[in-house]
């Protein structure tokens, strides 16, 4: 079994960078152990023969105290890779983060750290720390590294209490995160289509937590939605893309990052299909250090209404094969 979307802070984060990020994160590290703790990890995951992370960091890489966002990226860049070689049986690879501050230093960290063993893809927060949305013009060849590479894009949504999104910073129920997650993931997956990026670059792969957000479940308002807009309204969104909207939205890869929601999950698999879909549990976030998380995924896949074939694709075969993993 390989689960995909699995954060942790490597040990050199922890040890350098740590200390000089905000109150907020370092109360987020330290209320959740196992993110930094690898003993602790590893107790936990041997509750689980056989399976095994791809690691993701918790969290986008910011200038921290005397470090720049680029310097933060190659800590936890090349910590991720050490971990990967040092326990090849807890970890099977790793997703990169990159440094938001300028196109150019995201696409410098992104080549030198693709270059590393281990790293079998980039993960990226959106909007950026930046606030720049994921579809803008500095992305782009960024997308092209990653089509020539052959090699996925993680992304993982981000929205908090920022004065950029008007009445977040008075919710008291930290709805931001709740809700504002699987939205913002959708927003992406939605930019990406509808700004033409899979006809640009059609080999593209990219994969989304949280079962591909509000798509599954939503997915005939899509075409509802810009029908409308086409006919009614005389704005046709549609008219540059090649094919029709909703069949981009199934290029996408999701993950099975739902907390146990078996329907959501056949949801998902009616919409992306068994080879769109990876095991995700998006360990440690739950209130038993992650264990929660793995118990409740794994179960939920295995009572999903689908083919055996179809489980073997979602719990390992379609990683091996996104991530050309060997062994």
């Amino acid at each position: 079994m390989i689960d995909v979307f699995a954060h942790i802070m490597p040990p050199a984060y922890v040890r350098d960078v740590l200390p000089h990020t905000t109150p907020a994160t370092r109360a987020f590290a330290a209320g959740t152990r196992t993110l930094a703790d690898l003993d602790e990890r590893f107790r936990l995951l041997d509750r689980y023969p056989g399976l095994r992370q791809v690691l993701t960091l918790a969290g986008p890489v910011e200038a921290a105290g005397p470090y720049s966002a680029t310097d933060v990226a190659r800590i936890v860049n090349d910590g991720l890779a050490d971990l990967v070689s040092r326990f090849p049986d807890r970890f099977v690879a790793a997703a990169a983060s990159l440094p938001a501050t300028s196109g150019e230093e995201m696409l410098a960290e992104a080549q030198r750290a693709l270059a590393v063993p281990g790293i079998r893809g980039v993960e990226i927060f959106t909007p950026t720390a930046a606030g720049r949305p994921i579809d803008a013009d500095e992305m782009m060849p960024l997308f092209e590294i990653m089509q020539e590479a052959d090699l996925p894009v993680w992304v993982h949504p981000r929205r908090e209490l920022l004065p950029d999104y008007p009445g977040e910073e008075r919710s008291r129920y930290r709805v931001f995160g709740l809700w504002g997650w699987p939205y913002e993931t959708t927003v992406a997956m939605t930019r990406l289509v509808m700004s033409g990026v899979f006809d640009r670059f059609p080999r593209l792969k990219v994969i989304t937590h949280h079962c591909g957000g509000m798509v599954p479940a939503f997915h005939a308002r899509i075409s509802t939605w810009y029908d409308y807009m086409a006919t009614s309204l005389k704005a046709d969104y549609r008219k540059p893309l090649q094919r029709p909207v909703v069949e981009y939205f199934r290029l996408f890869y999701a993950d099975t990052a739902l907390n146990g929601n078996t329907a959501g999950l056949e949801c998902g698999h009616a919409f992306f299909g068994a080879s769109h879909l990876l095991l995700g549990t998006d360990m440690p976030f739950d209130c038993e250090m992650g264990d929660a998380s793995i118990r409740d995924t794994l179960a939920s896949v295995q009572n999903m209404r689908v083919s055996e074939a179809d489980k073997a694709l979602i719990l390992s075969g379609n990683a091996r094969s996104l991530l050309r993993l060997e062994g």
